[in-house]
């Protein structure tokens, strides 16, 4: 795992980091975004808006956090590499989920003069606009965030200028609402194993990615799936996705997504869903077990589904 040096701001090859031994990024792509080739001497590099990104993130961690090591996904992962994409997609769950804090920034929340006051050495801001301005943020509509946001137990949230807004725990209700994720899922991303996977799709109904694969990919640590990348296949990698499912889980709530109305689908398809936005109407929150659930054999067949 490649991982950023706060105090060198150099990349290190690190095997299996420690937990919590480094911060880690959640934030939405732009244009002068580093890459991994572009990373060599950061600390005199031009300065651009993807550069500065990152040494807020080593400065956050180094100053606020006394951590070592910064994840940021822009320049960490070797792109070029199909082997190394591959794997860092499918470790990105665990990435995030073993860091010590996830840095949210909130590139398009420029919010409205708020008063501020000293605690300490930080600056902490007055959080009456906050809910209203999240509503806004693009870095809520995006898929790779959701898992972003559900892994990390400790997440802060920044505006455009870096200054503190909340955490998640701060603004537990607001997240909520906006995400339609329920706050126990939210508090406590362990317990997401226990909601089913109908409830688990509805979180990512409303999410977009710019590549149609990605709408798979960034879901495969939130069902606890491993598969290949292979981007070219387009919507199939949704379908895969809910294939590689079946052979982990009897939960049938996989198959209780709906079709919204008027949509021009052929008359008859096939029995898995298109995309999540078909969970949207979803209304189970947690899997059942016991009498009278489902406890047959799942198995995708060259003939359909057999049950």
């Amino acid at each position: 795992m490649w991982l950023i040096n706060t105090e060198t701001l150099k990349l290190e090859f690190v095997t299996n980091p420690r937990e919590g031994s480094y911060a880690i990024l959640s934030h939405t792509w732009e244009d002068d975004e580093v890459s991994f080739q572009e990373f060599s001497d950061l600390a005199s590099a031009r300065s651009t808006r993807g550069s500065t990104k990152i040494k807020k993130t080593c400065a956050l961690a180094k100053d606020k956090h006394h951590l070592q090591y910064a994840w940021v996904d822009t320049c960490c992962i070797d792109k070029t590499s199909s082997a190394e994409l591959s794997e860092a997609i499918n470790s990105m769950y665990r990435w995030y989920q073993e860091a010590a804090v996830c840095f949210v920034y909130l590139s398009d929340m420029t919010p409205d003069t708020v008063e501020t006051k000293k605690s300490g050495e930080w600056i902490w801001r007055d959080l009456r606009g906050t809910p209203r301005l999240l509503k806004e943020c693009r870095w809520l509509t995006r898929g790779w965030t959701l898992q972003e946001l559900l892994a990390p137990r400790d997440v802060e949230f920044y505006d455009a200028n870096w200054e503190f807004m909340g955490t998640k725990d701060s603004l537990l209700e607001p997240l909520s609402e906006i995400t339609g994720i329920e706050p126990t899922f939210l508090k406590y991303g362990s317990l997401i194993w226990s909601a089913s996977v109908g409830t688990r799709m509805r979180w990512a109904a409303e999410r977009e990615t710019t590549r149609p694969e990605d709408m798979a990919y960034c879901l495969l640590g939130i069902f606890e799936i491993n598969m290949p990348m292979l981007y070219g296949e387009g919507d199939k990698a949704f379908l895969r996705l809910q294939e590689e499912i079946c052979k982990q889980t009897n939960d049938l709530s996989l198959f209780a997504w709906t079709t919204p109305t008027g949509h021009a689908f052929d008359k008859y398809r096939g029995i898995f869903a298109t995309h999540p936005y078909e969970f949207a109407r979803f209304q189970g929150i947690e899997r059942q077990s016991g009498v009278g659930t489902f406890q047959g054999e799942l198995a995708v067949t060259n003939k359909g589904l057999r049950l």
